[in-house]
This record gives structure tokens, C-alpha cells and sequence, in this order.
């Protein structure tokens, strides 16, 4: 007999998860990376290096860096926010956490309760919606274009919301190779933002993670570096510049603030042999690996738009993306990506349904996001086709005939 926990759960806890049975055969889910992408190698000499050196400080918690993170790590950031996203920050102003998704919870927890309202972008982070979702937190969606939020939308949801006496928490945006979008909010556009920001009196909670892996290698400056109120909080990650495995993220905020969020951080700080090996890594190879990570993943990018092209031709709809690992991607309106994800599934090829993926579930209906950092190019080239297949048994989406993608 199987004791019933059933009845001891309280309201409101997650669905159970589903038992992991193994990868699907072709996989373009979740934030994975490019398995050639690691830098193994240059991992293990900082490894061994910074475990030789410092391994002793293991015995203590916070390896007697305080409850922030290892010292040398916040110091790489800053440094390296200064340089690339023109961010002035010191390691003080730093809170190593694991992985962005603790980040997310870290400042869900100082800032929102239940009933609380949020501005995001209206196809937006999987995790993000769904924390929303559990929090009781109300939505509000702001459309993108090719070049990120719209701002004028942006700004006609902040005076509806004033004219109904709500002031936003804040405002959740990827601004830099938006997930799932991967567009990029350019520099006039960020100012836009910011001033609305301060007009409303409302905080910008700004989420970089995949900045680092813009094509030209250039990107513009971050929110937090353009603020002129020091409303912003920007969260960054590791994940998508070195291995999502690791789950080394971090927070940048002002004091106020960050110690609210550093108050919450229970966990007796994020794995520290993670940090040693990163800081002991990045600070000697960071800058040569990024553009051999990226030259990586800008071929994998062509191999699947090449792949969709040539399966599904004007069925399938995208704009090139500027960087990073996803592509969003438009099927015809009878296409439902819930059920092709279902009838995809069982053919051995793993989608991300748009509406996952978006606040307004009916505009993501017919589009998916697909992860093309994980797979082999021959895997790709075969999931694509496979998953034509499905398609045209399913939805009876024409066989191929031509198809250009826009905005190269």
C-alpha cells in the first residue's frame, strides 16, 4: 500500500511533473546549447587551477566572499558589463544566484504579491508567464515587431492602466535577442521605454540573457546602463555564454533594492565550485570563446532555416534572427502547435508550442519556437523533415513552394 500524500498538499501546488523517460530522438526544445559550444578543455585547466589554489576556501560557506558570490566572479562582471553593455557597476552592486530562474523568483518574491499587475512582451519567456500564472499575477501583453516592443503600445497600456487607478509592479522585457522572438530593441527605443518608465513611476526588470550571443558581437547598451532614475534591475546568466549545466546566473540592481532580494536568498549561496571554475575560465578566455560559440550557432541557424525552407517552404514563416538559439516560427492559422506538439511527440520530434510562449494565446496558436543549438546538423536537417511530415498528415499543410525568410 501506497501511503495517499494527496491529501496533505495545499491549494494551489503545481501539477506533479511527468517522469522523465529519456530525450526525444530530435530535440528542439528548452535553452539547450551547442554540445561543441563547451569549452571542456579550458574548463578543466581552471579547474584545476583555481581548485589547486583556492580548494581550501570550499570549507567555508561563500568561500569567505560573503553571501553575494565569489569575489573574482563579481569582479570578471563587472568588468565586462562596463565593457559590452556600458553598465557602471561594481561587484558590490552584483548577487551571484543559480541561474536566471532563481533570479526570476528572487525579485518575484521582493516585489510582487497576488493580484499584482506586470507589462511584459506578449510572446515572452515560458518561465516568466507561468511564475505569473502561480503568483495570481495579471498580464499585460505588449506586441512586437521586428525591432522588439512596440513602444507605442507600451505606452497606450501604461495610461489605460493609470485611467483604472493601476500602477504596474513593472516592466519585464528581453531587450536584447528577445525570447522567443530574438529581435533586438534598438537604442531610440530603449530611451522610449526608460522615459515611460519614469513618466509612470514604474521599475524596468530587465532580463539579458542571450546578449552575449549576438552575430556582430556589438549590441546596445543595456536599460540599466541608459537609466538615469536607477530604476532598473538587470538579470544576466551563463547559461547561454558557457553551459546552462552550470546554473550560474546573477542579479545587478541597486542596494535598496538587491538586499531584499539577497534577504530571500536562503539557500546558503549557489554552487561554488561553479563560480571558482568561471571565474577562473572567463577571465582568461571569455573574449576568444564567444565568437567561436557564435560562428557555432549562426551555422546551425542556417542549417534549420535551410531545412524549413526546403520541407515547408511559404507554410512556414520567420525573420532571420540577430542572434542566439531560437527560431519563432509561423505555421499556417489551421495549425494548433499544442496538438502538433502531441503528434510531433510521438513521431520522436519535440517542439515548443507558441502558446507556451506568449500572453495571448490565441495570436501564438499556429507558431512554435524551435532550439537549433542542440541538435547535429544532420539532426536537424531530419527533424525538420519529419516534422513536415507530421504536419501535412495532421493539419494538411501543402508540400513545399518556396519560401524566402525576412530581414536578413
Amino acid at each position: 500500500m501506497t501511503f495517499d500524500f494527496g491529501p496533505l498538499l495545499p491549494p494551489g501546488t503545481p501539477a506533479p511533473a511527468v517522469k522523465w523517460t529519456g530525450a526525444p530522438r530530435y530535440n528542439f526544445t528548452g535553452g539547450n546549447n551547442d554540445p561543441d559550444g563547451v569549452p571542456i578543455d579550458g574548463l578543466l585547466a581552471a579547474a584545476q587551477s583555481v581548485i589547486a589554489r583556492e580548494g581550501r576556501s570550499l570549507a567555508t560557506y561563500g568561500l569567505n566572499s560573503g553571501p553575494q558570490g565569489y569575489r573574482p566572479l563579481r569582479d570578471f562582471l563587472a568588468a565586462k558589463l562596463k565593457r559590452d553593455a556600458g553598465m557602471n557597476c561594481s561587484a558590490d552592486d552584483i548577487l551571484i544566484v543559480s541561474g536566471s530562474l532563481q533570479a526570476l523568483d528572487l525579485v518575484h518574491g521582493a516585489l510582487l504579491a497576488r493580484g499584482d499587475t506586470v507589462i511584459c512582451e506578449r510572446d515572452c519567456y515560458e518561465g516568466t508567464l507561468n511564475r505569473y500564472a502561480r503568483l495570481g499575477v495579471n498580464v499585460v501583453g505588449i506586441p512586437l515587431d521586428g525591432g522588439g516592443m512596440d513602444i507605442d503600445a507600451l505606452a497606450k497600456a501604461l495610461a489605460d492602466l493609470k485611467a483604472k487607478n493601476i500602477r504596474p509592479k513593472f516592466i519585464y522585457t528581453i531587450p536584447t535577442v528577445q525570447n522567443p522572438t530574438a529581435t533586438i530593441l534598438d537604442e531610440s527605443r530603449r530611451t522610449a521605454l526608460l522615459k515611460l518608465a519614469d513618466d509612470y513611476g514604474v521599475p524596468v526588470f530587465e532580463d539579458d540573457c542571450y546578449a552575449d550571443l549576438v552575430w556582430t558581437g556589438e549590441r546596445p547598451p543595456a536599460l540599466y546602463a541608459m537609466s538615469q532614475s536607477s530604476n532598473v534591475i538587470h538579470i544576466g546568466s551563463f547559461s547561454k555564454s558557457i553551459a546552462p549545466a552550470l546554473r550560474v546566473g546573477f542579479i545587478v540592481a541597486p542596494w535598496p533594492i538587491l538586499s531584499r532580494m539577497l534577504a530571500l536568498k536562503t539557500d546558503a549561496g549557489s554552487g561554488a565550485l561553479e563560480q571558482m571554475v568561471l571565474a577562473e575560465y572567463c577571465a582568461a578566455h571569455f573574449d576568444t570563446h564567444l565568437p567561436e560559440l557564435r560562428r557555432g550557432l549562426r551555422a546551425k541557424l542556417d542549417t534549420l532555416m535551410e531545412a524549413l525552407n526546403e520541407q515547408f517552404g511559404t507554410a512556414a514563416e520567420f525573420d532571420v534572427p540577430k542572434g542566439g538559439i531560437f527560431l519563432w516560427v509561423k505555421l499556417p492559422d489551421q495549425v494548433d502547435t499544442l496538438k502538433l506538439y502531441q503528434a510531433a511527440l510521438a513521431a520522436g520530434v519535440a517542439i515548443n508550442p507558441g502558446p507556451n510562449w506568449s500572453a495571448d494565446k490565441t495570436h501564438s496558436r499556429s507558431r512554435m519556437r524551435l532550439c537549433f543549438a542542440s541538435p547535429s546538423h544532420d539532426d536537424i536537417r531530419d527533424g525538420a523533415a519529419l516534422l513536415a511530415d507530421v504536419c501535412r498528415r495532421e493539419f494538411g499543410v501543402p508540400a513545399r513552394s518556396g519560401n524566402i525568410a525576412r530581414g536578413d
